[in-house]
């Protein structure tokens, strides 16, 4: 009909410059849907034509302010969101996946050389090991185990960072279509009971992990030292534990944009990581120059728990001042 051509096109002049997202194209149904009943029910109360089209556009013409509300910005200003099809998703979700099971193993290796470094250290300083050899060689026995298993570690970290680079722009508001955004959600409801598991798993363990160094320290030094290898053994099987299943619940929020996800958060994470940039090589940094100027490499270890401490202070009094000021 001619009347509801001319609501039709105006309504599509109006959009013309707005995303072309199915947030947009859902609100425009909408508006049209409730200024065809608008109409109908003008021409019952024996509007004239000219009248009713009139009353109904200047009712529901301007939408300046319902789009502010929804903080949607017109295409002339760049702001377009990208349309996130369902093969991207799954395809973000399976690297996020392969990403915390590399980035996991590369953290566990890093552990594990730490735990190596002391123990070959105390055995080397016993005479267990090393016999025969240099003094200085046998000082360096630890550091060559540490730098071993770092070595791979870091690779497994550039490798998974280079990898997801081309997801970065899901960091940032996305259109995620309706049928990805169904499934997504589906799998984020199922996983969701496998993730607190894993949670509770992770922390019983990082919370029995002292019994090791309590049970070796009734021992001698070597005794000490099994006993701290135990137990960092046992935190980096739990730190795995949060990286894997915690990368494949953050593919769930990142798409979904919930939780952590949040611009909000996203900003304040960013803060936290840069922060983290700094602080822990500055830790490796004290931690080499303790060991080689002073020969410290029994204790200066401590270096790295206690960074981890203050650091974990850091983040959780920025978060309470920033959500604060909110």
């Amino acid at each position: 009909m001619i009347r509801m051509e001319t609501i039709k096109n105006y309504l599509d002049n109006m959009f013309a410059n707005l995303p072309k997202t199915s947030q947009m194209l859902k609100l425009k149904n909408d508006i049209l849907s409730n200024m065809e009943e608008k109409y109908n029910e003008l021409k019952k109360n024996e509007k004239s034509e000219n009248e009713a089209i009139g009353i109904v556009i200047s009712e529901f013409g301007n939408i300046d302010e319902l789009i502010d509300e929804l903080g949607i910005k017109n295409e002339d200003e760049g702001t377009m969101l990208p349309t996130v099809t369902l093969e991207v998703a799954e395809s973000f979700m399976a690297g996020k996946k392969e990403s915390g099971l590399y980035i996991g193993i590369g953290v566990v290796l890093c552990i594990i050389g730490g735990a190596m470094l002391i123990l070959l250290s105390t055995l080397a300083d016993e005479g267990i090991i090393g016999r025969g050899l240099p003094e200085d060689f046998k000082d360096m026995l630890g550091l060559i185990a540490l730098l071993t298993l770092v070595v791979p570690a870091v690779a497994l970290f550039i490798y998974t960072g280079m990898k997801m680079e081309k997801y970065e722009y899901l960091s940032h508001p996305i259109d995620l279509n309706s049928s990805a955004k169904r499934i997504v959600e589906e799998k984020n409801n199922a996983f969701a009971s496998t993730h607190m598991q894993s949670v509770i798993v992770g922390v019983c363990l990082c919370i029995l992990s002292p019994i090791a160094l309590f049970v070796g320290s009734a021992f001698d030094d070597i005794g000490s030292a099994i006993g701290l290898v135990v137990l960092l053994s046992i935190v980096a099987v739990a730190v795995f534990i949060f990286i894997y299943f915690g990368c494949i619940k953050e593919s769930y929020s990142i798409l979904l944009k919930i939780g952590d996800c949040t611009k909000e958060k996203t900003e304040d994470n960013k803060v936290i990581g840069a922060v983290a940039a700094i602080v822990w090589p500055l830790a490796v940094c004290i931690f080499l120059a303790t060991g080689f100027i002073y020969g410290i490499w029994y204790i200066n270890w401590i270096i790295f728990p206690i960074t981890g401490v203050l650091f974990g202070m850091f983040s959780a009094v920025y978060n309470i001042i920033k959500g604060h000021s909110n």
